[in-house]
């Protein structure tokens, strides 16, 4: 059966998203193609009340952008402008005191962050141009499958601005330190071969049959029991913030003596 979450209609309307969550899945699409899907503010406030209404047992979100492209990054008007939308542009956020331009910025990354959480598996569906603030949003997944089509360009050191949306720690872990200093500071494009070859995307498709691959993805991981992949999440998401070899061997014997007394109780 086919919901859609307590999120405000208006607000994914001005965000320029769509959310539909279907039982265990959620699919949350960047609905502007007419902009090739380019991001506002609003886009991560909505993208930030959806993380907060998605139902418990939504256990996997993907993320893909409708038109040709994934998402363009970040609405032109915002570097010319001082307000858009309400909003103060990069010029007005440079002007604001540091402690409210710090919060500004924390909440345009918490709409990026939670797509790591471990309660539940991310996957980016990237087809097109992932650009500035597209390739982070596709970065904050646990999982990018990509249209063969895809370029990847994180663009904003080449503007004279850095990553500020969480880009910078899954990429460097991702594609190691080397050639995330290449990726940023020459701006280029990555195509689909490199992007698997290099960590970046786990798996390359036609473009034609992407929503096709990220469906029957989706389905394996729906086919873990839930408790188990909740607990693995963990896990591994701790190795990847920075626990040592003794701290995932201990983390590792907690994790499964959760499972193992679940299970013994009859809870699955």
């Amino acid at each position: 059966m086919t919901t859609t979450a307590a999120v405000d209609p208006d607000l994914l309307r001005r965000g320029g998203l769509a959310l539909d969550v279907d039982g265990p899945r959620a699919t949350i699409s960047l609905a502007r193609p007419e902009a090739l899907n380019a991001q506002t503010p609003a886009t991560w406030e909505a993208l930030r009340a959806i993380g907060d209404a998605l139902p418990a047992d939504v256990r996997a979100v993907v993320v893909r952008g409708e038109g040709r492209a994934f998402s363009a990054g970040l609405d032109k008007r915002f570097f010319t402008a001082d307000e858009v939308d309400g909003l103060p542009g990069i010029a007005g956020i440079a002007r604001l005191p540091d402690d409210e331009a710090d919060a500004m910025i924390a909440a345009f990354q918490a709409g990026f962050s939670w797509l790591r959480h471990p309660a539940r598996i991310t996957v980016a569906a990237v087809q097109g141009h992932a650009i500035g603030a597209g390739f982070q949003l596709a970065l904050a997944c646990d999982l990018r499958v990509v249209g063969d089509d895809v370029l990847f360009c994180m663009a904003e050191p080449t503007l004279g601005i850095v990553p500020d949306l969480g880009g910078t720690h899954p990429l460097v872990h991702a594609v190691g330190y080397a050639r995330a200093v290449d990726i940023c500071l020459t701006g280029r494009r990555v195509g689909a071969q490199e992007a698997v070859s290099c960590g970046l995307a786990q798996r390359a498709v036609p473009a034609g049959e992407l929503d096709a691959a990220v469906g029957e993805l989706v389905a394996a991981l729906l086919a873990v029991p839930a408790k188990a992949a909740a607990e693995t999440l963990g896990l591994l998401s701790a190795v990847d913030d920075g626990l040592d070899a003794a701290g995932a061997l201990a983390a590792e014997r907690a994790a499964q003596l959760r499972r193992l007394r679940s299970l013994a109780a009859g809870e699955g």
